[in-house]
């Protein structure tokens, strides 16, 4: 694939307001080409989008989608959109180019360095920390991140045009179409299987991205992966690892051991080991691109304010502590109960779960169970389908009789307020990538007594 932007005027993308779709529409637009989209709802990121120049359409009658040009345009759409979508089929019945988001990322960077950062959890954590140590460096990074970062309070990150940061992304094989120079995975676990025939089939995809990169001295990955390259962990040994760990005032500060460095004394403010880990990641990667700055990106560390929805405190009082996460896989959910677990050992806590999607609530059932289980307290949400159709039998009641926890039930969304207010738990976890970050907010100005 080779597309000549020079001729490109008009961009039209097709599920505009996602988190990685709008990114690169802010892209575009400090490119100078004209943007348009197309989005069911008028989010803060499509109003953002419009603020900058963006023209967006909410409806089917697909005004704009009718003024866009053929010859000079560019149709850019989410692998989570189905043919049926009434503008996919538009576009694509009247012969326009239209292209995956996945592929337009390779395009822009294949000249460029990349750095790429792959695995199944912590992606948008790594690559909004790899951001931030190389932009507070004044170095000339475009970044892609997959959540809003707390300190710029973006997703998108520009510094200059010559090292491109992006998450490379398993769902649909996406991140085979890049051209990464460093990279790193951070981890292998069962996802996706709607699109993945068995994890084997995962497993695979991730060693074809692997082979991509050709200086192994330039890739890294979680200790126990099978890959040439350099192995990360937060404890010995690996070829980089984390040491004498330990939580002061509430911040986890650790020693950086690198194969012929070391440097103690960093300091994390986001929770949790996963975090650390994910620290090494991005340290390591950033290093990588420019070692004689490697001192300097141990020091900017510390300054890092996290990503929204990414173990975010909503409120911090005697009374209650309450957290917002996004956490959607049994694994991510076990690191989340083991943050909260160190940060508060005396305090019982809640999780309030919003499953997401009926396949992966099918395929992970027995293992949401089990790391939910460890909770004080379990307060389950419907199923949110995203892309899906619903599959009998599969509901949040059915992974709820699976919870061994007698304190396990379903709530509706307007019951979660007066769930926390009854409960003994003074730690509330709210986890889900669907809709439950609109219901956290509401809880914050409720329990914060915002107006």
């Amino acid at each position: 694939m080779n597309i000549d932007f020079k001729h490109i005027k008009q961009i039209y993308f097709i599920g505009i307001g996602g988190i990685g779709m709008s990114a690169l529409a802010f892209h575009f637009l400090r490119k100078g080409y004209s943007v348009f989209g197309f989005d069911r709802t008028a989010s803060d990121i499509c109003k953002k989008l419009e603020s900058k120049g963006a023209k967006i359409e909410y409806n089917e009658e697909l005004v704009l989608a009718k003024t866009i040009q053929n010859s000079n345009a560019l149709i850019i759409y989410t692998p989570a959109i189905k043919p049926s979508n009434e503008v996919f089929h538009f576009f694509s019945s009247h012969n326009y180019p239209l292209y995956k988001r996945a592929q337009i990322l390779g395009e822009i960077s294949k000249d460029k360095t990349c750095i790429a950062v792959a695995g199944t959890h912590g992606k948008t954590s790594i690559t909004s920390m790899l951001a931030f140590l190389l932009k507070e460096n004044k170095l000339p990074v475009t970044a892609f991140l997959g959540g809003i970062s707390q300190n710029y309070q973006s997703n998108y990150i520009y510094e200059g045009d010559e090292v491109y940061v992006i998450e490379a992304d398993e769902f649909d094989r996406s991140l085979l179409q890049l051209k990464p120079d460093f990279a790193v995975i951070s981890n292998i676990d069962a996802d996706h299987l709607d699109i993945y025939d068995s994890v084997d089939d995962l497993k695979h995809t991730f060693q074809k991205f692997s082979d991509l990169i050709e200086n192994k001295e330039n890739f890294f990955y979680q200790k126990g992966l099978n890959f040439e390259g350099l192995s990360i962990s937060v404890n010995p040994p690996a070829d980089i690892y984390a040491e004498n760990i330990r939580i002061i005032d509430g911040v986890y500060n650790f020693d950086w051991n690198l194969p012929h460095q070391s440097i103690n004394g960093l300091r994390l403010k986001m929770p949790g080991e996963h975090n650390v880990f994910n620290a090494l990641c991005a340290l390591s990667l950033a290093a990588s691109y420019r070692p004689d700055l490697t001192e300097k990106f141990a020091e900017t560390l510390s300054e890092f304010d996290g990503v929204n929805r990414r173990f975010n405190y909503l409120v911090q009082s005697a009374e209650y502590v309450i957290i917002d996460d996004y956490a959607h896989h049994p694994s991510e959910i076990e690191a989340v109960h083991k943050a909260v677990n160190q940060l508060y050992p005396m305090d019982k806590a809640m999780a309030i779960f919003q499953p997401h999607l009926f396949s992966r609530t099918k395929d992970f059932a027995d293992d949401f169970a089990a790391s939910l289980s460890k909770f004080d307290e379990v307060n389950l949400l419907e199923i949110y389908p995203a892309r899906e159709e619903p599959i009998e039998g599969i509901d949040a009641k059915f992974l709820c009789h699976k919870i061994k926890n007698e304190n396990a039930k379903v709530i509706e969304k307007s019951e979660i307020s007066s769930v926390i207010q009854d409960s003994s738990c003074r730690i509330i976890v709210m986890m889900g990538a669907g809709d439950i970050g609109l219901e956290a907010q509401n809880i914050k100005k409720i329990f914060s007594h915002e107006k």
